[in-house]
């Protein structure tokens, strides 16, 4: 068995500590290998969490002795996404950095460069197109269920009465990539774009309701694809009761489920991939798939295929052993921030942005 990948995490917040660091270190052939953050609490909580690995301060403490390393992780706000990523890279180093890539189409145009420049791999960690409703959707599309598609409905709202002033996320300075365009907007634009290509049109509202916050709380979009499907997409703190989290109408049928994905909830009390039942749904929460085909209807719950947030570093761990391709292509999302910046226009002016992508 070859020896194990050797991955440097940067940041230990809630991406490198829930997300990453978790999934890698249950990746067979990948082991953390270095953890970078600048608090003390997070220090002595990776300590606790990996005692094998190197605790460092500052990123550039990596870039002395690169090939102690064969991966580097990116779970730092955004703001410092393209500069480390950058870093990354010119030092000999394949990386992946958390969504969104950049905080502008033109820092993830510099990273792209970068990485052809340097041959190094660039990937995204967009981890909701394993998400269990999303791998359902996909399935019932490839196996032609609900005929062509007509509509596309997909949410992610949730409750957070008070704004938090000391979160970068929350941080009116369009260098931090904060708000939720960007934070939720970045997964819910990248998994339409995902299952029907390159929009054509943006429409977007985007609000700042609560007292006191920066960016904007209350954000909606809706693109329009070539292929005629109209995918309408909210994102909002402000939802005492939350709508369908999915949506999708074909001339042939509709397929609605309600409630989020449980993997992130597993992993945030500990859980891990391998556990018995992971990314597995209760009954219960099962979506309702109703069809009408050759005049036979049917109506029933739809059995929600588990969720796989394991498969990205499993699909990565091989790109990097074969020097095949990554698990999500880092030139299409520079397109789901094509489409955020459209939608900001959008917001600001009241009117529809065409788009060439």
């Amino acid at each position: 068995m070859p020896s194990p990948l050797r991955v440097a995490i940067i940041g230990y917040g809630l991406a490198g500590a829930v997300f990453h660091a978790p999934l890698i270190s249950t990746t067979a052939e990948m082991r953390v290998a270095a953890i970078v953050t600048g608090s003390p609490e997070r220090q002595a909580q990776a300590r606790r969490d990996f005692p094998t690995a190197e605790i460092f301060d500052r990123a550039e403490e990596l870039w002395y002795e690169p090939t102690r390393y064969d991966l580097v992780v990116i779970a730092t706000p955004n703001r410092v996404h393209a500069s480390l990523g950058v870093a990354a890279m010119r030092a000999g180093l394949p990386v992946v950095i958390d969504k969104p890539l950049a905080s502008s189409v033109a820092e993830a145009e510099q990273l792209l460069q970068v990485s052809h420049e340097t041959g190094m791999l660039l990937t995204v960690f967009q981890n909701r197109r394993w998400d269990n409703d999303f791998l359902t959707v996909r399935h019932l599309m490839e196996m032609g269920t609900l005929g062509p598609i007509t509509r596309y409905e997909s949410r992610f709202e949730r409750f957070r009465a008070e704004p938090r002033p000391e979160a970068w996320r929350e941080l009116a300075d369009p260098a931090e990539g904060g708000g939720l365009l960007f934070d939720l907007g970045s997964h819910l634009i990248d998994q339409a774009m995902f299952l029907f290509g390159k929009p054509t049109h943006v429409y977007a509202e985007m609000a700042t309701r609560r007292p006191g916050a920066q960016v904007d709380d209350d954000t909606f979009v809706a693109l329009q694809f070539p292929n005629g499907v109209n995918a309408h997409l909210w994102m909002s703190v402000l939802a005492h009761i939350a709508a369908q989290r999915v949506r999708i109408t074909g001339l042939h049928g509709t397929y609605e489920k309600w409630g989020l994905d449980p993997q992130e909830d597993a992993l945030r009390t500990g859980e891990r991939p391998g556990d018995e039942y992971w990314g597995e749904e209760r009954r219960e929460r099962w979506g309702h798939l109703v069809t009408d085909v050759n005049g036979v209807h049917n109506d029933s719950p739809l059995k929600t295929l588990p969720g796989n947030y394991p498969a990205y570093y499993m699909l990565l761990r091989d790109a990097l052993r074969s020097g095949g391709k990554p698990p999500v292509d880092a030139a299409g999302v520079v397109d789901v921030l094509r489409v955020i910046e459209a939608a900001r226009v959008s917001a600001q002016t009241g009117q529809t942005v065409t788009l060439s992508l």
